[in-house]
């Protein structure tokens, strides 16, 4: 991903509104991302935690989604979950589910899709292995780094379909 700015950012959600966007928490280490490490950016807004946000590449243009996380996390300390988006397993609350509203009318009527992600939002280091286990996850597969790339994207286009169909 290419270096963006808060601008670019505030002016790319399409699942809330401009005044919404022009108030959310950015990240404090903006320019210190590893963007050529990153498919898309995700962080957690520090003001509001229950809140997180997502700022991909699509089709041709910057799209950012407002998410919020589940406030149940109930599950024990040891039990694990998967995220789906980049198929790494986590304990102790790593992994959440998380809800976007749906653009357009949909979204309007109070409809979401939810997804369960990585509670950091950073799948695009765990599948490069740069965060957690040395091969970005803890399952024991023969795809290659490239291929975990390539899978985490199809499975974030995926979950970002489901917010724009109609």
């Amino acid at each position: 991903m290419e270096p963006i700015t808060e601008h670019q950012i505030r002016t790319c959600f399409v699942n809330c509104s401009k005044g919404e966007a022009q108030r959310l928490g950015l990240p404090r280490d903006l320019a210190e991302k590893p963007w050529a490490d990153l498919d898309f950016l995700g962080w957690r807004d520090p003001t509001a935690p229950e809140r997180g946000y997502l700022v991909v590449q699509r089709e041709g243009r910057l799209t950012g989604i407002s998410l919020r996380a589940s406030g149940g996390g109930a599950r024990g300390f040891g039990a694990r979950s998967m995220c789906s988006v980049c198929l790494t397993t986590r304990t102790g609350g790593g992994v959440v589910l998380m809800t976007a509203r749906r653009i357009g009318e949909a979204g309007r009527q109070g409809n979401s899709v939810g997804q369960y992600l990585c509670s950091d939002l950073q799948c695009s280091l765990f599948a490069r292995g740069i965060k957690g286990s040395a091969n970005g996850h803890d399952l024991d597969e023969s795809i290659d780094l490239n291929g975990r790339i390539a899978r985490t994207n199809v499975n974030l286009h995926s979950f970002l379909n489901r917010i724009f169909a109609a």
